[in-house]
């Protein structure tokens, strides 16, 4: 059943809602003044996500309103009971009101809320502001910070670490894995310093290889094969594995024509097709155009009459292309520039 059709179901209950939706039916609730004021305190794609629910609210039963406020309301006295003296604190007081049951409910929900509260606010600082806040730290305690915050501001602030503790830091995102409650308590009071109150978290899996990846895309290439040249010193399989990471299928999107060209004469027509069987509109139009209409007609005409292939086909075949292009790339045929930074060629 589609979102659209669980808003409109008569029989809905509190449970079946999801945040935004809940977030829709609350602000419904209150003025129009009243949630244009709120709405002023959300980020964009926030309000963008809850007006796009509030169109699809129809025929919700008053009682499931009324919950809703009354979960909101009982989120916002647990916060307060947060930071007058913390969870334990917050936890007996709610106890006392609720029941055990209840207080727990509401306890869950208040750290769910909270877990990355502390990190929003390191998103909002530059990377100068974030590194002068970060460079007294520990390389571990700095990676598991970098981990929460987008792949841009991680690059970002990797190119202002002096060297040596760079490629710790890296090392280090790319090897986290399970991170216990117990480890993010540790760093709860250098978040605090910045966020202003505690933070809770329970375990997740944070960083790795992939990771590292997605942020060394986005660093000019003769720091990203530094860093990769020191990963690799440091630990020859880590850094083997963030340089297969380091190109996805879906980038084929930045190469330039003449080197998107060049691949598809290498590439086997079997693989092609396999690959773009779930790739998006924009990574099959990228491939289309730099094929000759027929060509590219021909490939349309297998790709309509394709029947259902394993995910895991689907995966390898666009693993391989991958291996083609790097392979074309080590071999200076094909020119991988659209990392962060730009490219590096220079034309004369």
């Amino acid at each position: 059943m589609s979102t659209t059709d669980q808003i409109k179901a008569p029989q809905i209950s509190k449970n079946d809602l999801n945040g935004i939706q809940k977030a829709a039916l609350l602000l419904i609730a209150l003025s129009v003044e009243t949630a244009s004021q709120v709405f002023k305190y959300l980020e964009p794609g926030d309000v963008e996500s809850i007006s796009a629910e509030i169109s699809k609210v129809k025929n919700i039963p008053s009682t499931v309103v009324e919950q809703v406020i009354d979960d909101y309301h009982d989120l916002v006295t647990a916060r307060e009971y947060v930071l007058e003296g913390g969870i334990d604190y917050a936890q007996q007081v709610l106890e006392k009101s609720f029941g055990l049951s209840k207080a727990m409910e509401v306890i869950d929900k208040v750290k769910n809320l909270t877990t990355l509260h502390g990190f929003d606010v390191l998103k909002k600082a530059d990377s100068t502001q974030l590194v002068n806040f970060l460079n007294k730290e520990h390389p571990q305690t700095i990676a598991l910070i970098l981990s929460h915050l987008s792949p841009d501001q991680t690059a970002e602030a990797l190119v202002e670490l002096p060297e040596d503790l760079r490629t710790e830091v890296v090392y280090r995102i790319a090897t986290l894995g399970k991170i216990s409650p117990q480890t993010l308590t540790q760093i709860e009071k250098v978040v605090d310093e910045l966020a202003g109150f505690s933070i809770n978290q329970t375990m997740g899996q944070l960083g790795g290889t992939k990771s590292v990846a997605n942020i060394l895309n986005r660093i000019n290439i003769s720091l990203n094969k530094e860093i990769i040249a020191a990963i690799e010193n440091k630990d020859e399989d880590v850094g083997f594995e963030i340089k297969r990471l380091m190109f996805l299928f879906d980038d084929i999107i930045h190469l330039q024509d003449r080197d998107v060209q060049r691949i598809l004469k290498e590439v086997d027509r079997k693989d092609l097709a396999l690959s773009l069987k779930v790739a998006e509109d924009r990574v099959q139009e990228k491939i289309f155009s730099n094929m000759s209409e027929r060509a590219a007609d021909l490939l349309k005409e297998e790709l309509q009459f394709m029947g259902p292939v394993k995910l895991k086909e689907v995966e390898a075949a666009q693993g391989r292309i991958v291996d083609q292009i790097k392979r074309l790339e080590e071999q200076e045929e094909v020119t991988i520039s659209f990392r962060g930074g730009g490219s590096e060629e220079v034309y004369v």
